[in-house]
């Protein structure tokens, strides 16, 4: 599951909106839409998470939240380590192998360093695109 989709089964179920309701409402299949949540689709584009925030009433700062987790939700990122450090091409291909073995606390912990250096905008994580 991905960040944008674990947010937007939330929303759904505090809503009380089903599966099916929701994807009529974006016209997408249900299909589409739970593969999104369960993070075997890629990450959503702008307009569709647009779309999900009128249809759920979302506003200003949860629209927001919505899109930074949208940005924060493709499950097969890609890393780019040309001209960086050999470290940061170890680090890269390490994360990658190790990342299915690491504990919710050792995720969560590696999420706040990586955290502490974001620079913000407004009060949201900046993030680069």
């Amino acid at each position: 599951m991905t960040p944008f989709g674990q947010k937007l089964r939330e929303l759904r179920a505090a809503r009380g909106t089903t599966l099916k309701q929701m994807a009529a409402a974006l016209h997408v299949t249900p299909a589409y839409l739970s593969a999104l949540e369960n993070g075997r689709r890629g990450k959503p584009r702008k307009g569709l998470v647009m779309q999900v925030c009128a249809v759920l009433g979302i506003i200003w700062d949860d629209a927001e939240d919505l899109v930074r987790l949208a940005r924060l939700s493709d499950p097969r990122p890609k890393i780019d380590t040309a001209g960086l450090s050999p470290k940061a091409t170890e680090l890269a291909n390490r994360l990658a192998g190790e990342i299915a073995r690491l504990t919710e606390p050792e995720l969560s912990a590696m999420l706040a360093t990586l955290q502490r250096g974001e620079p913000t905008v407004g009060g949201l994580k900046k993030i680069k695109q």
